[in-house]
C-alpha cells in the first residue's frame, strides 16, 4: 500500500455545486493560495447536478426580496431555521445565477430579454450541462488541482483546529494524508439509510444521489463537531416508479394533487413540503388512493414541454410516457413518497455553523447540503454557501499548516491492512441491506408510513450498533470494496445520529419528516434547535435557541 503525504492551503471535499463554486471563489479572493479538490467520482458528472436540472428553484424574481425567500423557507420548515443563514444566502441568489449564465448556462428568456420565471422563486433553464460547465470553470482556475476518484475518510484535528484529511484512492492501492490550513466540506447529504422505493437490483433508483453516503456528516460526527436538526428528515413527493421530481408538474402546469376519485386534497392537509407528502400518505391509508398530480386535460404544447423538461433532469419519466404510449395530457401522473433522506439543501440537517459557515472545528467550513440550518437552498443556494465559505476560508491561508504524525499514519495503515486480512462472514452489501431494513421498520420508513415510536427507536439504535461492530470484520479485496465499506460505516454512524435526534424531539412538528407517534402534536416549547455532539461512542444532545435573521451568530463555546 503506497502512502502519499500532500500539502495544500485550502482543501475542498466534494466537487459538486458548492465545492466547485468555492474553488472558483477562492481563485478570486486568494489567487496565490493552493486549492485542492478531492472528488470521489469525477468532477465532470458528480454531485446532485450530475444528470442536469431544468430550473433554478431559488431565485429572487422581480417584485420579491430576500426577506420574502426567508419567510417562505421558514414557513415551510415550521419555524425551525437559521434565519441569519437564510438571509445571507438569499442575498446572493441572483448574483450566482448571473454568474452561471456567464459560464454558459442557458437561462430561458422572454421576448423582452427577461428570465422566464416559474412561480415566485424559480427560473427555467436548459440545464443538462450545468455540471460540466462548473467543472470546466474549475479546470481553468490557476492553482486549483482536482483529484478525481479519491475518497475522504476522516478529518485530522489538532487542538480543536483542522489539520488535514485522511483519504483513499478508489482504484489504486494508495492512501493519502493531506495537510491543510483550511478545509471546506461540500460532500452532500445522506441517501441509502432507509429501505428505498425499489429494493433489490434497483435499490439505487432513488431521488437523491446514491453515492451521497453522509461522508461529510460522519467525518464531522467522529471529530466531535456539533450537528443540528437531523430529525428534520427529507421525504420527497415524486412520480411513482421513476422517482422523478413533481415540482415541474405542480409549478410548470399548475397540476393539483388529487385522489383516485378526482378530489383535490392538497388544501385539506396544507401546502408545505412535508404536508404534501403527509396528505398523500393519509389519502392512501384511508382508501382514497392511488394519488396523482392532475395533468389530464393540459394542452398538447404543455405536454411536449413537460417531456422536454424531464429530459433535462429525469429522462426515465419521459421514457415511461413513451414506452407506455401515453402522454401527461392524456392521463394523470401517479405520485408517492420516497424513503427519508438527510439533506441540508431541502431541510435544515447538517453541521452547526456560524455566519461564515465555519463549523465548531476551527478552520473547517461547510457548504451546500452538508451545512445545516438553511433549508430550501437548491442549486443557487449551494453556490452561495460555497462562495460564503470560500471567502471566509481565504483568510486562513496565512494560518500555520496542519501536521500529521507518523503514529497516526501507522495506525491508519494498520486499520486498512486489517480489512484486507479479515475473514468476516458478512459482506458490505448484506450489512447495508440489514441497516435499511432496521431503519425502515423501527425508525420511520416507508413501511410504517414514516411513523416511529420511542421504543422502536431504542431497538433500532441497538441493532445499528451491532451492525457497526460486525462491519469491523468485513473482508475487502480491493480499493473499491474498501470505499464501499467506508460508505457503509458512514451511513451506520449517521443512522445513529438520526435516531438520537428523532427520539429527542418530543413532538410532531413535521408530519412524515418526523412523525412521532408517541407525541403526535406540535408543541411550541420545542421551537428550538436540537443539536448533538459525539464523544467516546456516545451521542450527547443539546438544545439551542432560535437565531434571528439580523443577528450575526458566532460560536462562543
Amino acid at each position: 500500500m503506497k502512502t502519499t503525504i500532500l500539502d495544500t492551503d485550502v482543501l475542498i471535499l466534494g466537487g459538486g455545486a458548492a465545492g466547485c463554486y468555492a474553488a472558483i471563489t477562492l481563485r478570486e479572493k486568494a489567487p496565490d493560495a493552493r486549492v485542492l479538490i478531492l472528488e470521489k467520482a469525477d468532477i465532470r458528472r458528480s454531485g446532485c447536478l450530475a444528470a442536469g436540472v431544468n430550473a433554478l428553484n431559488a431565485y429572487i424574481v422581480p417584485g420579491k426580496t430576500p426577506d420574502f425567500y426567508v419567510d417562505y423557507a421558514k414557513k415551510d420548515a415550521h419555524g425551525i431555521v437559521r434565519e441569519d443563514l437564510l438571509l445571507s444566502m438569499s442575498e446572493r441568489l441572483n448574483q450566482v445565477t448571473h454568474r452561471l449564465e456567464q459560464l454558459g448556462l442557458v437561462i430561458l428568456k422572454d421576448e423582452k430579454g427577461n428570465y422566464v420565471t416559474r412561480g415566485n422563486r424559480n427560473v427555467k433553464i436548459n440545464g443538462e450541462n450545468i455540471k460540466p460547465l462548473l467543472a470546466q470553470a474549475v479546470r481553468e482556475c490557476p492553482n486549483v488541482t482536482v483529484m478525481n476518484r479519491v475518497n475522504a475518510v476522516d478529518y485530522i484535528v489538532e487542538n480543536g483546529r483542522i489539520a488535514g484529511v485522511f483519504a483513499n484512492d478508489v482504484r489504486k492501492q494508495e492512501l493519502y494524508f493531506i495537510r491543510c490550513r483550511a478545509c471546506i466540506c461540500a460532500t452532500g447529504g445522506a441517501a441509502g439509510l432507509y429501505r428505498p422505493n425499489h429494493p433489490g437490483f434497483s435499490r439505487h433508483k432513488m431521488w437523491y444521489p446514491p453515492f451521497n453516503t453522509g461522508a461529510g456528516y460522519a467525518m464531522g460526527i467522529r471529530a466531535g463537531a456539533e450537528m443540528t436538526t437531523f430529525e428534520m428528515r427529507f421525504i420527497a413527493l415524486r412520480c411513482k416508479d421513476t422517482i422523478a421530481p413533481t415540482g415541474t408538474l405542480a409549478q410548470g402546469v399548475g397540476a393539483k394533487q388529487v385522489n383516485t376519485h378526482g378530489e383535490v386534497y392538497e388544501q385539506k392537509y396544507g401546502l408545505t413540503t412535508s404536508q404534501r407528502v403527509y396528505g398523500t400518505v393519509m389519502e392512501n391509508r384511508e382508501g382514497r388512493g392511488p394519488c396523482y398530480l392532475r395533468t389530464k386535460g393540459i394542452t398538447r404544447e404543455q405536454a411536449d414541454s413537460l417531456k422536454k423538461a424531464y429530459l433535462n433532469m429525469a429522462p426515465s419519466q419521459t421514457l415511461k410516457w413513451l414506452e407506455n404510449g401515453s402522454s401527461p395530457d392524456e392521463e394523470n401522473v401517479e405520485i408517492e413518497g420516497t424513503e427519508p433522506y438527510i439533506v441540508g439543501g431541502h431541510t435544515a440537517s447538517g453541521y452547526w455553523v456560524d455566519a461564515d459557515r465555519m463549523t465548531t472545528i476551527d478552520g473547517l467550513f461547510a457548504a451546500g447540503d452538508v451545512a445545516g440550518g438553511s433549508p430550501q437552498k437548491y442549486v443557487t443556494g449551494a453556490l452561495a454557501e460555497g462562495e460564503i465559505a470560500a471567502e471566509a476560508a481565504a483568510a486562513y491561508v496565512q494560518k500555520p499548516m496542519g501536521s500529521v504524525s507518523e503514529e497516526y499514519i501507522g495506525q491508519r495503515e494498520e486499520e486498512i491492512q486489517k480489512y484486507f486480512e479479515n475473514t468476516g462472514l458478512f459482506t458490505t452489501e448484506q450489512l447495508e441491506e440489514a441497516m435499511q431494513g432496521i431503519m425502515d421498520h423501527y425508525a420511520g420508513g416507508i413501511s410504517t408510513d414514516y411513523g416511529f415510536t420511542e421504543s422502536g427507536l431504542q431497538l433500532a439504535d441497538r441493532k445499528i450498533q451491532r451492525l457497526l461492530r460486525l462491519s469491523d470484520s468485513v473482508h475487502v479485496s480491493d480499493m473499491q470494496e474498501l470505499t464501499r465499506l467506508f460508505e457503509l460505516r458512514e451511513r451506520l454512524l449517521v443512522c445513529r445520529v438520526v435516531i438520537a435526534h428523532l427520539a429527542d424531539r418530543k413532538e410532531t412538528r413535521w408530519h412524515c419528516f418526523a412523525e412521532n407517534l408517541d407525541h403526535p402534536q406540535s408543541d411550541d416549547s420545542w421551537l428550538k434547535y436540537v443539536n448533538s455532539r459525539y464523544e467516546n461512542g456516545e451521542i450527547h444532545m443539546l438544545h439551542r435557541e432560535l437565531v434571528g435573521r439580523h443577528e450575526r451568530y458566532e460560536h462562543s463555546h
